[in-house]
């Protein structure tokens, strides 16, 4: 290498002062990366996801997280999702940047017992546990959401319950409350119309990163090798050499399964040579938009959806785009990104290191354009004509078979695993370490440019499942706390949540 992590952490140093007038979220996933999410929570998208599924391979799993750093005992009214607000899921599959294929959720509140203190009571009052989300065992609920989904493609719109009441599954308030919070979970997956299975609730944030150390002028942890890992580290899937400062907080997350056929172009299944395998994926959080006397209506007058927040791929709003265009860029749609492109093509954070001597491509940087367009090696099967529009959407190479559970690696594309990020992106994917690199030149060649950029966090404390929705079960809100790297009593010395009793 050219540099110690010495000299690495100076100039990391020096980024960060040069971009400190950005709000500070840089690098952290999506959780309040821009003005107007900081200010709109429950609009925020802190991460997306879209996948292969592991247990059904001819189906894409499609990940909305919303509401960042929800503590689990946060009562008494906890955290529904917000009425007002249009959750959609969005897929491009014929290269034009575009939805083709849209799945729109709205939610519901009923109080069910006005008369009682908190939103989830149970083994109190004569009120039973909760055991239930619905008939016997839910009466302790007294906040609770029901849901809608819908399909919206360019000749149809299709509610998709086929008949049945959808319950958004609560936090895990605690084990007098909820006994048996497991079972009570998987009350909340439902198969709708096509077989598309759907899950909303309140679940452990999956995210993880050092953000003490990212914020501290990215003053990372000497057992994580200061910035830049050695190859024992960076090879651990399994274990943190630095604490996750997401652990223990929870998000709020909406989890869709849906057939491969439903989203292709032609609806059929592709092998991953073929560019109709591939489709771009992104999610929305949108308001009613108010009409101002005098100002145009924009998309049906003043009861028109006003997008808050879009997420595609993770780390462009935060990492690349400027802070006068955050809000911009959140507001407006993939297909119009084109007026962010010397962000795509020039972004601060190599610009920044190459002038201290740490080596980086030259810009243009055509190396990152496989994030906004359809190129190789996503898409191994388009040609130039085939690109589309500048585009941030989190791109699914459907035909490449997925990773099972326990094979995948958090460095996914970069370790030769396919099936991860930028291939889509999964619940275990490094984004954090992998966008470093990328953003370091990795692609471009992976000796020249292949530093080992890492936080020291490569796994979230809690793991995610192997089954559907995938997402881990809320923190406990009685029994989760919050320690620090080191502190006495927590086996898990580098942070994270521990049982007390």
């Amino acid at each position: 290498m050219l540099f110690r992590a010495t000299r690495l952490r100076s100039a990391l140093a020096i980024l960060t002062a040069a971009v400190a007038v950005q709000p500070p979220t840089m690098f952290a996933a999506s959780h309040r990366e821009a003005p107007i999410t900081a200010l709109d929570q429950k609009a925020d998208i802190t991460d997306w996801f879209a996948f292969v599924s592991p247990e059904h391979p001819d189906r894409v799993v499609m990940i909305l997280n919303v509401d960042p750093f929800l503590e689990p005992s946060n009562g008494p009214n906890y955290f529904p999702f917000d009425p007002g607000i249009l959750y959609e899921f969005k897929v491009d599959n014929n290269f034009d940047g575009l939805p083709e294929v849209i799945f729109q959720v709205r939610f519901k509140t009923e109080i069910r017992s006005p008369g009682v203190f908190t939103g989830f009571v149970g083994n109190l009052l004569g009120i039973p546990p909760i055991t239930a989300l619905d008939g016997p065992g839910s009466e302790g609920l007294s906040l609770r959401q029901t849901y809608t989904v819908t399909m919206v493609t360019r000749n149809n719109t299709e509610e998709l319950s086929n008949g049945q009441t959808l319950f958004a599954v609560p936090t895990n308030v605690g084990p007098r409350t909820m006994p048996n919070y497991s079972q009570l979970r998987q009350q909340g997956t439902y198969t709708l119309l096509n077989g598309i299975r759907v899950f909303a609730g309140t679940v452990a944030d999956p995210f993880f990163i050092d953000l003490g150390a990212v914020f501290d002028s990215l003053n990372f942890r000497q057992a994580a090798g200061g910035g830049v890992l050695n190859p024992v580290v960076d090879a651990d899937d399994a274990h943190n050499y630095a604490p996750n400062s997401l652990a223990g907080f929870n998000v709020n997350t909406i989890a869709l399964e849906v057939p491969i056929t439903m989203l292709t172009s032609d609806g059929k299944l592709h092998a991953a040579a073929d560019k109709l395998a591939v489709i771009g994926t992104y999610g929305t959080t949108s308001r009613r938009r108010l009409k101002v006397l005098g100002e145009e209506s924009y998309g049906g007058g003043q009861n028109a959806w006003a997008q808050v927040q879009r997420l595609g791929n993770p780390l462009i709003n935060e990492a690349i785009i400027g802070t006068g265009s955050k809000d911009r860029f959140s507001m407006s749609d993939p297909v119009n990104d084109a007026q962010f492109t010397n962000f795509f093509l020039n972004p601060l954070p190599p610009q920044i290191l190459a002038s201290i001597g740490v080596p980086v491509p030259s810009a243009p940087r055509v190396d990152l354009l496989p994030l906004v367009q359809y190129m190789a090696p996503i898409c191994p099967g388009c040609t130039p004509n085939d690109a589309g529009p500048i585009a941030d959407l989190l791109r699914l190479n459907t035909g490449i078979a997925p990773t099972a559970v326990g094979q995948q690696k958090r460095l996914a594309f970069l370790a030769g695993d396919t099936a991860g990020y930028p291939n889509g992106r999964r619940l275990g994917d490094d984004v954090f370490d992998i966008s470093l690199r990328v953003l370091g030149g990795i692609l471009v060649d992976s000796k020249k440019y292949g530093t080992l950029l890492g936080d020291g966090v490569n796994t979230a404390t809690v793991q995610p499942q192997a089954t559907f929705p995938f997402v881990a079960a809320a923190y406990d809100g009685r029994d989760s706390v919050h320690l620090g790297p080191g502190q006495a009593g927590c086996p898990n010395s580098m942070g994270g949540t521990c049982p007390v009793n």
